[in-house]
C-alpha cells in the first residue's frame, strides 16, 4: 500500500470513529455533525474503492497510464449532493426542536423508561440493589414523566391562546409563539371577547 493510500485509509478510520461517537450523543447538533463526518468518510472510502489513480477517462485519447475508473467519482458527486440535502433537513429539525422545546437534546422514549423503571422495581423487591436513600425506584420515572407532561402541556398552551392565563404566560423556551401580553400577533379570541361583553351578536 502506497503512502497516499495509507493516509486516506487513516482518514476514513478517523472520520468513521468521530462520526459514530458524535451520533451517540444526545444533542441533535452533534448528531448532525456525526452524520456529516460519516458522509465524508463514505465518500473517501468510495474513492479508495476505485483503485489507483490513472489518466483521465476520456474517449479518443491514448495514454501510457491506465484510465481511472469514473464510476466511483460519479458516485461520490451524487453522494455529496444527497448528504448536503439530508444535512439541511436535519438542521431544520434540530432548529425546530430548539424552538418548541427550548433544547436540542434527544429525549428518552417513554416506553423504554417504563420498562427500565419496572425492571428496577423488580430488582429492588428481589434485593438485587440497595437503595440507601429509601426512595421507591419508580419515583425516578414518575418525576421524569411529570416533567415531560408539563413540557408538552406548555407547548399546547403556546399554540392555543384560549388556554393561556391572564398574565400571558407561555411554556419554557417557547419564544416566538406570541407576545408577552398573551396575544398571538393576529386576530382575537372570539370566545373571550364574548365572555367579556366585547363581542356583538349578529342581530
Amino acid at each position: 500500500m502506497t503512502g497516499p493510500a495509507l493516509i486516506l485509509v487513516l482518514a476514513v478510520a478517523v472520520l468513521f470513529a468521530a462520526g459514530f461517537h458524535m451520533l451517540m450523543q444526545r444533542s441533535l447538533i452533534r448528531v448532525v455533525v456525526g452524520f456529516m463526518l460519516l458522509g465524508h468518510g463514505a465518500n473517501v472510502l468510495l474513492l479508495l474503492a476505485g483503485g489507483a489513480a490513472g489518466s483521465p477517462p476520456l474517449i479518443g485519447e491514448r495514454s501510457e497510464r491506465p484510465m481511472a475508473d469514473p464510476l466511483p467519482q460519479a458516485m461520490v458527486l451524487t453522494a455529496i449532493v444527497i448528504t448536503f440535502g439530508v444535512t439541511a433537513f436535519l438542521l431544520a429539525l434540530a432548529f425546530r426542536s430548539r424552538v418548541l422545546l427550548g433544547e436540542d437534546e434527544v429525549r428518552d422514549d417513554v416506553e423504554d423508561r417504563q420498562v427500565h423503571a419496572a425492571r428496577r422495581r423488580r430488582e429492588s423487591r428481589a434485593g438485587g440493589r440497595d437503595y440507601a436513600d429509601g426512595r421507591d425506584p419508580i419515583e425516578d420515572y414518575t418525576e421524569w414523566e411529570d416533567a415531560e407532561q408539563e413540557d408538552f402541556s406548555q407547548v399546547d398552551i403556546a399554540h392555543d391562546p384560549a388556554r393561556r392565563d391572564d398574565t400571558g404566560r407561555r411554556g419554557r423556551g417557547l419564544k416566538g409563539f406570541g407576545r408577552a401580553d398573551g396575544g398571538t400577533g393576529g386576530g382575537t379570541d372570539r370566545g373571550t371577547d364574548r365572555g367579556n361583553g366585547g363581542g356583538t351578536d349578529g342581530a
